[in-house]
């Protein structure tokens, strides 16, 4: 007969104890089932493990050196468990999020509270990169989920929309143009106007409208990102056309939402690898952006319709 985990449990418990009757207590049991066990232990070992001093048990050295191997065992046991209780709760773990700059400081940080009230011990790291660059690092599996503004997913990954909408229009408080609930392309005919930098397809979707009407802008200070071009309406530098993420959150910080009569399409995919491992955490952050994304529709609305 070979030395058990039963074996093991009862020499642990009697030298924590230090007594027959404590390690019974602990490993609730009765004091003969000890007794038997650590005499069985002892017979398949070849030598005894205490000595019997005045009626109580006096580890002797070999006992001293095998306890030292059996908590070490042990702990890692203990280790073990801690590792896999915070993989169920989340403890511990990290979703890493790789993302278009814009929605770093817009949706996530909303999907992000959602996710937290859910697993207080859950952390997400996001990395905003722009395209190409992000659907790439996509591809290559080095992230658990993404948010890009192509429709088709880039290889090696599975794509779902998150969030679609219209680019709108954003002016500052007090601006002439608020008297209207909707703009047109004609009513920016020789407005200062704000833009994204040429390279980027938003701004050359916009220019491409304005050109096949023959409508000329003052193209007043051209800047790499919308949350810039926002700062700089607030400013009451000029009028701007941006995405309906950034607009919407400037709005109340001396920045007003209107529809732009054009649609120029704005929208969100949320990508997931095909060969990275997926979790539980992965699952609920993406239930949490698709609250978030309701939520903005609805705010998007009520800003849109709303006067001021």
């Amino acid at each position: 007969m070979g030395i058990t985990h039963r074996h093991i449990e009862v020499f642990r418990a009697v030298m924590q104890s230090g007594s027959v009757t404590g390690a019974a207590g602990l490993l609730h049991t009765s004091q003969p089932t000890v007794s038997r066990e650590l005499a069985r232990l002892e017979q398949v070992l070849g030598f005894s493990l205490f000595d019997r001093v005045r009626g109580r048990l006096q580890p002797t050295a070999r006992a001293l050196a095998l306890h030292d191997e059996v908590t070490r065992s042990f702990q890692g046991l203990e280790r073990v468990m801690a590792t896999a209780h915070g993989l169920r709760e989340f403890a511990g773990g990290q979703l890493a999020v790789a993302c278009v700059p814009a929605f770093a400081q817009t949706l996530l940080p909303g999907a992000c509270r959602r996710l937290r009230a859910m697993h207080a011990s859950a952390s997400v790291a996001i990395t905003p990169q722009e395209s190409p660059m992000l659907e790439e690092w996509l591809s290559a599996q080095r992230f658990d989920l993404g948010l890009t503004e192509q429709d088709s997913p880039p290889p090696g990954t599975q794509g779902e929309p998150l969030l679609a909408a219209d680019e709108v229009c954003v002016l500052p408080v007090g601006h002439p143009l608020l008297a209207q609930p909707a703009l047109r392309p004609e009513d920016f005919r020789d407005q200062a106007f704000i833009s994204l930098s040429p390279s980027d397809p938003y701004r050359r979707e916009l220019d491409a409208v304005f050109e096949a009407q023959g409508i000329p802008r003052r193209l007043a200070i051209e800047t790499q990102s919308a949350a810039s071009v926002c700062s700089l309406v607030r400013e009451g530098l000029g009028v701007a056309i941006v995405n309906p993420l950034s607009a919407l959150d400037y709005r109340g910080r001396g920045v007003v939402l209107r529809r732009f009569s054009v649609s120029i399409p704005f929208r969100i995919t949320l990508v997931r690898p095909d060969y990275r491992p997926s979790s539980p955490l992965a699952d609920d952050f993406v239930a949490a952006l698709h609250e978030e994304a309701g939520v903005f529709r609805q705010n998007l609305a009520q800003a849109l319709d709303s006067p001021l």
